[in-house]
């Protein structure tokens, strides 16, 4: 059996660890999408995973509004039939279920319109198809609604079926 002979610079290479070893990972900020689950799961909302610095960085309501974020539906079928960007972004622009992410000051003050909140940060509601004020921040996408466009309170949005 012969002897493998190796150049001296391969040889010192072998003995000194890599560089990107050396390298400290720096923290990664928080955003919306980390609160998704993975596409492969569906894109549910899980609300537990919205740190908190996420929520100080969401513009805050004035007056009788409420920030939601929309829920953003399956990408794939039952079936396992992958669904085309188009029809997804069709879906998030139609959807009728978010997530009560603040209320502003204002929100179900006027007590000759409310006995009561018709919901609360941290609730599940349904609202018109194409209600409210639909835009994107660094973050993500969310909603502006009036406090009288909440329809209903949910306990999850996938008990919504919506066409």
């Amino acid at each position: 059996m012969s002897n493998l002979i190796v150049p001296t610079h391969i040889k010192q290479n072998e003995k000194t660890p890599p560089q990107a070893t050396k390298t400290t990972k720096k923290s990664k900020k928080s955003t919306i999408a980390d609160a998704y689950v993975k596409p492969e799961e569906n894109l549910s909302l899980d609300p537990s995973k919205i740190g908190e610095s996420v929520k100080e960085r969401m513009p805050q309501p004035t007056g009788w509004r409420i920030l939601l974020l929309p829920y953003q539906g399956k990408r794939t079928t039952e079936g396992g039939i992958v669904l085309t960007h188009s029809v997804v972004e069709r879906e998030n622009v139609a959807t009728v279920c978010g997530y009560v992410l603040k209320l502003g000051p204002l929100a179900y003050k006027d007590t000759d319109k409310f006995d009561s909140a018709w919901c609360k940060e941290g609730d599940w509601v349904v609202f018109g198809r194409y209600a409210g004020s639909r835009f994107k921040i660094e973050e993500g996408e969310v909603r502006l609604l009036n406090d009288d466009e909440v329809l209903a309170t949910i306990k999850h949005p996938d008990d919504i079926v919506h066409f």
